[in-house]
C-alpha cells in the first residue's frame, strides 16, 4: 500500500514517515500543496494525508483539486491538522476530506485511522 504524506513540517513527516513505514506501508512525500497534487496524479497512491495548513495552496484547496479530477477523485484524503476546536472536523470533512487526524498524532489512533480508507490487501 502506496501512502503520500503531504506535509511542511519536517517533523511531522518524519514522524508520520517512520510511523507508516515501521508498518508495512511504502510511502511518498510532498512538502507543499502543488507537488502533492502532481505526486498524486502520477503515483496514485491508494491513501493521502493531507496538512491543512501549507505554504501557498492551503491542503483543503489542494483537496478540493483533487477530489474533482477524474484521475484521483477516488483516492481517500485524511487530513493531518492541528485544528482542533468544536467545528473544525465538520468544516474539514465538508470541504473533501474523508476523514481527520488532529496533531500531534495518537501513533495508534493514527494507524488505526489509515487503515480504516485502505483497501483489505489482496
Amino acid at each position: 500500500m502506496k501512502i503520500l504524506i503531504v506535509e511542511d513540517n519536517p517533523q511531522n513527516m518524519k514522524l508520520a514517515t517512520t510511523v507508516l513505514q515501521k508498518s508495512g506501508y511504502d510511502t511518498l512525500q510532498a512538502v507543499d500543496a502543488d507537488s502533492g497534487i502532481m505526486i498524486a496524479r502520477q503515483e496514485l497512491p491508494d491513501l493521502i494525508l493531507m496538512d491543512i495548513q501549507l505554504p501557498g495552496m492551503d491542503g483543503l484547496t489542494a483537496t478540493k483539486l483533487l477530489k474533482g479530477d477524474r484521475l484521483t477523485s477516488d483516492i481517500p484524503v485524511i487530513a493531518l491538522t492541528a485544528f482542533a476546536m468544536k467545528g473544525d472536523r465538520e468544516r474539514i470533512i465538508e470541504a473533501g476530506c474523508d476523514d481527520y487526524v488532529s496533531k500531534p498524532i495518537n501513533y495508534k489512533e493514527f494507524l488505526v485511522t489509515v487503515a480504516r480508507w485502505l483497501p483489505p490487501e489482496a
